[in-house]
């Protein structure tokens, strides 16, 4: 049975959470974004000094969290995280304590959570594979490297952080081999996904076949 759920995946800079939070936004949907809460876990465990391999203390700080909301903002225990998991080096945390059984076993319990009720955008890198395979629509987006690290340095100079650009694509391709090649939920492609490249599209463009497709998909009314 299929679940009114559109799951969203792709590697850092294929344009995931803006398309997604459009698209929530389009078509009335709740929004999730699944990175953030990885970013989180990384974030708060340097802060803490916990080493990302102690599985120990790491299922503690989940086990301890309390999120108040998973959308437009991620607070935890009433700290707004939202703009801090988006530093540049919080992108290296996350991909490293996502290799964790007990990091990913209880964000996807906490995931699968928050869209059980279904009317959700979800992203991430394992949504349509491993956290909701009956989802009505998987979308896997991409682009090429180049244009993605180019993406991603614009963000992070919107931001008035200062970019290598070169240090930032290794960074990047670094993070693409150890998503992929984890034993746990590797980045992939759902085999149902619709796999869209990015690379020469602009993002209203992205969006809009991404509501074509949810609306057909979810036999939702026009927009």
């Amino acid at each position: 049975m299929t679940q009114a759920i559109v799951a969203v995946d792709g590697p850092a800079g294929a344009g995931k959470s803006s398309a997604s939070r459009m698209l929530a936004s389009r078509l009335g949907f709740a929004y999730v974004d699944t990175g953030s809460m990885y970013r989180a876990v990384g974030l708060l465990a340097a802060e803490r000094g916990i080493a990302l391999d102690d599985d120990e203390r790491l299922a503690r700080l989940i086990d301890e969290l309390r999120v108040d909301e998973a959308g437009e903002r991620l607070v935890i225990e009433g700290r707004n995280l939202s703009a801090a998991v988006r530093a540049s080096h919080v992108g290296d945390l996350a991909s490293r304590v996502s290799t964790r059984a007990v990091v990913r076993e209880r964000l996807v319990a906490l995931q699968r959570r928050l869209g059980a009720g279904g009317r959700v955008v979800m992203e991430g890198r394992d949504v349509g594979t491993v956290v909701f395979p009956d989802a009505a629509l998987k979308v896997f987006l991409t682009a090429t490297p180049g244009e993605r690290a180019e993406r991603r340095a614009r963000e992070l100079a919107g931001r008035g952080e200062t970019v290598d650009t070169i240090r930032l694509a290794e960074d990047i391709a670094q993070r693409d081999r150890r998503d992929s090649e984890r034993e746990l939920s590797p980045l992939r492609s759902a085999a149902d996904a619709v796999v869209l490249d990015t690379s020469c599209m602009d993002l209203a463009t992205v969006v809009a076949t991404m509501e074509a497709l949810a609306r057909e998909r979810l036999r939702l009314p026009p927009g």
